[in-house]
């Protein structure tokens, strides 16, 4: 259930407010994607040249989608990356099985793990153990692309919302360190105890943390928490947060996540 505010972006409606009122109009509501059809607006840019192309690394970007939303209507995000580096770029925008969610009073939507409330604070309670679950599938996608040849340097997950805060947990206890892992508008999904089971090479991935302050939906408090978790981990992270931007994704979060993943890209050899 989306609708259009002013600006670039599209953004989903206040999840909290529509449960209060009618919990079950919440398995319409995507606590997910917000992105949708606001990527014509971005100029062109200039086409690559064969050279170009030919030296650009091999890489994966892995997208993971919020609550209630599907891989299918995120795809439209790779329509921005148009930089020659992104030339051999394969993407992947999987979509969550329907699981019982607590926050929808136990009705069943696509949902990567369980929610007990929204809107999500930093003290909202934690899921670890369907976290968990949900990591090892997104650990067998990762693995599947390196054994195809693509250098773990060049794997990047991303996320929104929910997808972000999978995206976190599946970085931080993948065995490798990767390119990077951006969060956006998400939450550490488990507790600190857990920062004793994070591989040492995963605690070299780079963390970028985007968090809109205006988000009634998963509190502008729960991103702010992710900072020093990481920092108390030993996990680099660069937090930046947008005034006025509530639940969604907006078009300068994704312009910079292009340049973020560029100067990180391992060059082919």
């Amino acid at each position: 259930m989306y609708c259009r505010t002013k600006g670039s972006a599209w953004r989903t409606r206040d999840m909290y407010s529509i449960l209060l009122t009618n919990p079950v109009a919440l398995l319409a509501v995507i606590l997910g994607s917000t992105i949708i059809f606001i990527l014509f607006l971005q100029p062109r840019h200039l086409s690559s040249s064969p050279k170009s192309d030919s030296m650009a690394a091999r890489s994966f970007v892995l997208w993971l989608h919020g609550l209630g939303d599907s891989g299918p209507a995120n795809e439209p995000i790779k329509t921005l990356f148009r930089s020659s580096e992104f030339r051999n770029t394969k993407w992947s925008f999987p979509s969550a099985p329907e699981n019982p969610v607590t926050c929808n009073y136990g009705m069943r939507m696509p949902s990567w793990f369980d929610i007990q409330e929204i809107p999500v604070t930093a003290d909202s309670p934690k899921a670890e153990s369907d976290v968990l679950k949900a990591v090892q599938n997104v650990h067998a996608m990762i693995d599947k692309e390196v054994a195809a040849g693509t250098d773990p340097n060049n794997v990047f997950v991303c996320g929104f919302s929910q997808g972000g805060a999978l995206t976190l947990a599946s970085v931080l206890l993948y065995p490798k360190k990767l390119g990077g892992g951006a969060v956006f508008s998400g939450w550490v999904p488990f507790n600190s105890s857990m920062i004793e089971k994070f591989p040492e090479d995963a605690k070299k991935t780079p963390i970028l943390w985007s968090h809109g302050m205006a988000d009634r939906t998963v509190l502008f408090e729960a991103g702010q928490a992710g900072p020093p978790f990481l920092q108390q981990a030993g996990v680099t992270c660069e937090f930046k947060a947008y005034p006025g931007l509530g639940h969604s994704i907006s078009n300068e979060e994704l312009q910079f996540l292009e340049s973020w993943i560029k100067t990180r890209l391992q060059s082919s050899s």
